[in-house]
């Protein structure tokens, strides 16, 4: 009989399905892990609806990883046999390195399997110019890697404002840095030698907050990042959504409700202008609160019993409610996460975003769950989303 093409054709796509198959179902299993462990092999079959045969089978592959380990207490069966052998996470074998660019400075970390921060550094700039801020990431990296000389290090995530394009692995516009196309992943990874994956913070910190933090098993999670830049992400049914080249979330230049700040686009009240912590710290300055560019010194302040900087910060807090109210309008999320500093550090600051907000919604919105640890948390959860999505990828360098 002789062959015809059909079978050429149709042939490549049983094996992609098949490919991503294996992939979606090795990623449910070990953040079943993640989320339940220890917890029994059984267990993990009924909450995911794989047969148990396939739950053992990537509890191995995984265990020959090193990615987990058998509970040292065995769960006894109510009747005759064998007991169960819990499996949990092994945070103690491998971290991630993390890098968040920041205006004023870069903060580099390790991070565990759990997401758990576990080294960090601060490295102030000295100039912005790309090369030089990510050699000295780089150096910073290192020296974290020589202190922790038994871990294995599976990659590398890279998060920071802007316009970030996580495919190319590219920082394509960073205005407050004066960078323009910087291809991160390319320069990292030669001065490393290791994996490096890279995207916009407030996107990384969704997926911090899908894999570790209070946001788990949401539905729909929204995402609001006032820091010096001002950017939003957007997750729903634990896909975060990017756009063409990563553009989604570029909320900076949108109108404030109330707002007198003028920008440098030439129109007044945009967002980025009214929220940024550069904007707080000026009108610190001007009030006598402070007289430095450090908004956690504006904090302080008010954690001292300043009534100004109390006041500007709830101020601050209850702009950002009103932006917030503006995204859940067009967006109805489930939950939102809002990282700025008010809310994070002050019960009141987080009262007036929500009353804001409106009480209808108040109970949705909370502070970023990783108050003390976000920039290093933003980095490390770029390559832990990776691990997480395609467990059985780990790179086999780090074995």
């Amino acid at each position: 009989m002789p062959r015809t093409a059909a079978p050429l054709l149709t042939s490549p796509i049983p094996r992609v399905a098949d490919s991503d198959r294996r992939r979606t179902s090795a990623s449910v299993v070990l953040r079943s892990v993640l989320e339940h462990g220890p917890v029994a092999r059984s267990t993990i079959a009924r909450l995911t609806g794989l047969s148990p045969a396939s739950v053992t089978d990537y509890c191995a592959r995984f265990a020959e990883l090193g990615l987990i380990r058998e509970s040292a207490a065995p769960r006894r069966p109510k009747g005759v046999g064998r007991p169960h052998l819990p499996v949990d996470l092994d945070d103690s074998r491998f971290v991630v390195g993390g890098v968040h660019v920041a205006v004023p400075y870069t903060t580099v970390a390790l991070l565990d399997l759990r997401g758990r921060v576990v080294a960090r550094s601060e490295v102030k700039h000295g100039g912005t110019e790309p090369a030089r801020v990510l050699d000295r990431a780089a150096d910073a990296l290192a020296a974290l890697l020589a202190g922790a000389p038994r871990s294995r290090v599976l990659g590398i995530g890279f998060a920071a404002g802007g316009w970030v394009d996580r495919d190319s692995g590219t920082v394509v516009e960073h205005g407050l840095l004066g960078w323009r196309e910087v291809q991160v992943r390319k320069v990292l990874g030669a001065r490393t030698g290791l994996p490096v994956h890279v995207d916009g913070h407030a996107r990384a910190l969704v997926n911090a907050e899908r894999l570790f933090g209070r946001a788990r098993g949401s539905g729909s999670v929204l995402h609001l990042f006032a820091g010096n830049v001002v950017d939003a992400a957007f997750a729903t049914h634990d896909e975060v959504h990017h756009g063409p080249r990563s553009q989604a979330g570029a909320i900076a230049h949108l109108p404030v409700p109330g707002g007198t700040e003028p920008c440098a686009c030439g129109r007044v009240g945009c967002l980025q202008v009214e929220l940024s912590e550069r904007t707080l710290c000026r009108q610190a300055r001007e009030a006598g609160v402070v007289d430095g560019v450090n908004p956690m010194h504006v904090v302080s302040a008010a954690a001292a019993g300043d009534a100004v900087a109390g006041r500007l910060l709830r101020e601050r807090s209850r702009r950002v409610g009103r932006a917030v109210g503006l995204l859940q309008d067009v967006l109805n999320p489930e939950r939102v996460v809002v990282t700025e500093i008010g809310a994070m550090h002050r019960a009141d600051c987080l009262a007036a975003l929500r009353e804001e907000v409106g009480a209808d919604r108040a109970a949705t919105v909370s502070p970023i769950s990783f108050t003390d640890s976000v920039l290093a948390v933003a980095g490390g959860s770029v390559a832990l989303d990776v691990l997480y999505r395609n467990p059985l990828a780990a790179s086999p360098e780090a074995i």
